[in-house]
């Protein structure tokens, strides 16, 4: 038998003759009528795995369409395109004649029938396109017969929402968005001609300063191409020195055309900072294996250092906050870097060594599988990597930290035991160094209750208009809160 992890997940065709699973690279089919297993991608020069995929585990698949009528086909996506494979072997068939790859965007396949369970072949599909570089949007109409190009039906400069189709009617509702965009609700008929915006809820940001938002692309410390958000208030001044604000995860550049709705939460909110005159950085983190902090440090530094060449940001402001994957990379950095002058790192992963013995409460697994083959990309166990556990660790490094730290972890946490912030507060404690923590009692590893979520939003732009602008110090910094005050 086969570890568990690597087990494939197969899916049923509507008959229940088929089943299909992807392994290895490929997509395979078992035919439960002549009880034979096809390799139904094999050979093909496309990649049918993520091709972006950077955990020590086999990458998942870009995904599938479902079965055409009759089962004839099976259809899936590679990066950009769909492909038509066929149960019994017969050579595969781009349907989408290499339309996508050749103007790199990724056509996805829109279900306008809920109720639909096989895909009409004859009939004309509704696809959904992203373009690779500048993320800009569009609609397009094609077939699974013929051989004809994908044909275009609008295109735009901002996110367009998912269609949904009227129940007893041809007309389509969709969203419209972008960072200054509201998502506005629009009207169309099925070719998507005649948009009429039937929401103006916009409006009421009209009153309020804003910001704007820009896709920029810059380099690793390995030379490696990446992309960022670059997002800069609605008045922005090239003649005046900023303070920046980093926000971290992984990949971010997908949520470009992404609106903010400016309200509380776990991590800062990018419309409000941008209306309270920051500038806002999301650079994406590529990683390799082994060394998942270093990857970070070697993709954050470089953006953050391009932009204060610029000449707009003041390198002496400049802050950074993320949370869960994020907080442990932030608090992995302030190790190793003091160019921050103040950092927020929400439920943090301060020591590798006990967190990889430990359990995510909320769904009972133990956490060893996420360090050896998914986000915490070490590779290996702890007996066999030891030091790669240590060397990852910020406890192990925090007499380093100079940055003064803000941690949020709550005891009701199921993804990232709070014995995380714990150990990391109370090596800062120990030290002399300047940090924070605020744990909300029963929450869990994000804030849940509005009142909760408030409170530590004020908290924090108060932490960070301190150090970054320039504001008085909080009394909760001088003196904590007392528990019968919370």
């Amino acid at each position: 038998t086969q570890a568990a992890s690597k087990i494939p997940r197969p899916s049923v065709s509507p008959s229940g003759r088929y089943v299909t699973w992807f392994e290895e690279g490929d997509w395979h089919v078992f035919d439960g009528e002549d009880g034979r297993t096809r390799n139904l991608t094999q050979g093909l020069k496309e990649s049918f795995s993520l091709e972006d995929w950077d955990t020590p585990s086999a990458p998942r698949p870009y995904g599938s369409v479902g079965w055409t009528e009759g089962e004839d086909a099976f259809l899936v996506y590679d990066r950009f395109d769909i492909w038509e494979l066929k149960p019994d072997g017969s050579p595969p068939r781009m349907i989408t004649e290499g339309f996508g790859r050749r103007n790199r965007q990724s056509l996805r396949r829109i279900k306008l029938d809920p109720e639909e369970d096989l895909v009409p072949s004859a009939q004309t599909l509704l696809l959904q396109a992203t373009d690779a570089d500048d993320l800009s949007t569009g609609f397009l109409h094609d077939q699974v017969e013929g051989a004809a190009e994908p044909r275009k039906l609008v295109t735009a400069e901002t996110s367009l929402g998912q269609p949904v189709k009227a129940k007893n009617a041809d007309r389509l509702l969709f969203d419209r968005q972008s960072f200054d965009v509201y998502p506005d609700l629009f009207v169309a008929s099925l070719d998507l001609s005649n948009a009429k915006r039937v929401t103006d809820l916009g409006a009421q940001t009209d009153s309020f300063l804003w910001g704007k938002a820009e896709l920029r692309d810059f380099f690793s410390a390995d030379g490696k191409p990446l992309k960022g958000i670059l997002i800069k208030p609605e008045n922005f001044d090239p003649s005046r020195k900023y303070p920046l604000m980093v926000y971290i995860y992984e990949t971010l550049h997908p949520r470009f055309h992404r609106f903010s709705h400016p309200q509380p939460g776990t991590s800062i909110n990018f419309s409000y900072y941008a209306s309270n005159d920051y500038v806002l950085w999301m650079p994406d983190i590529e990683y390799g294996t082994g060394y998942p902090g270093e990857d970070a440090l070697k993709c954050v530094l470089p953006g953050v250092q391009m932009l204060v060449r610029e000449g707009f940001i003041d390198e002496d402001a400049i802050g950074i906050q993320g949370h869960s994957w994020g907080g442990y990379q932030i608090a992995y950095m302030v190790t190793q870097t003091d160019i921050f002058a103040a950092a927020e790192a929400g439920a943090p992963v301060s020591n590798m060594t006990s967190a990889y013995g430990g359990i995510r409460w909320s769904t009972g697994r133990v956490r060893q599988f996420q360090y050896e083959r998914t986000q915490s990309r070490l590779g290996d166990t702890l007996w066999k990597v030891p030091l790669r556990y240590i060397n990852n660790s910020p406890l192990f490094f925090a007499d380093r930290i100079q940055t003064p730290l803000l941690i949020l972890h709550n005891d009701e946490d199921g993804a990232v035991p709070w014995y995380q912030g714990i150990e990391l507060i109370m090596a800062l404690r120990r030290l002399g160094r300047e940090g924070y923590m605020f744990n909300y009692n029963g929450e869990e590893h994000g804030l849940r209750q509005r009142i909760n979520q408030r409170h530590f939003t004020e908290r924090m732009a108060e932490f960070f208009d301190h150090y970054l602008k320039g504001a008085p110090r909080p009394d909760w910094m001088e003196k904590g809160i007392p528990a019968w005050e919370k």
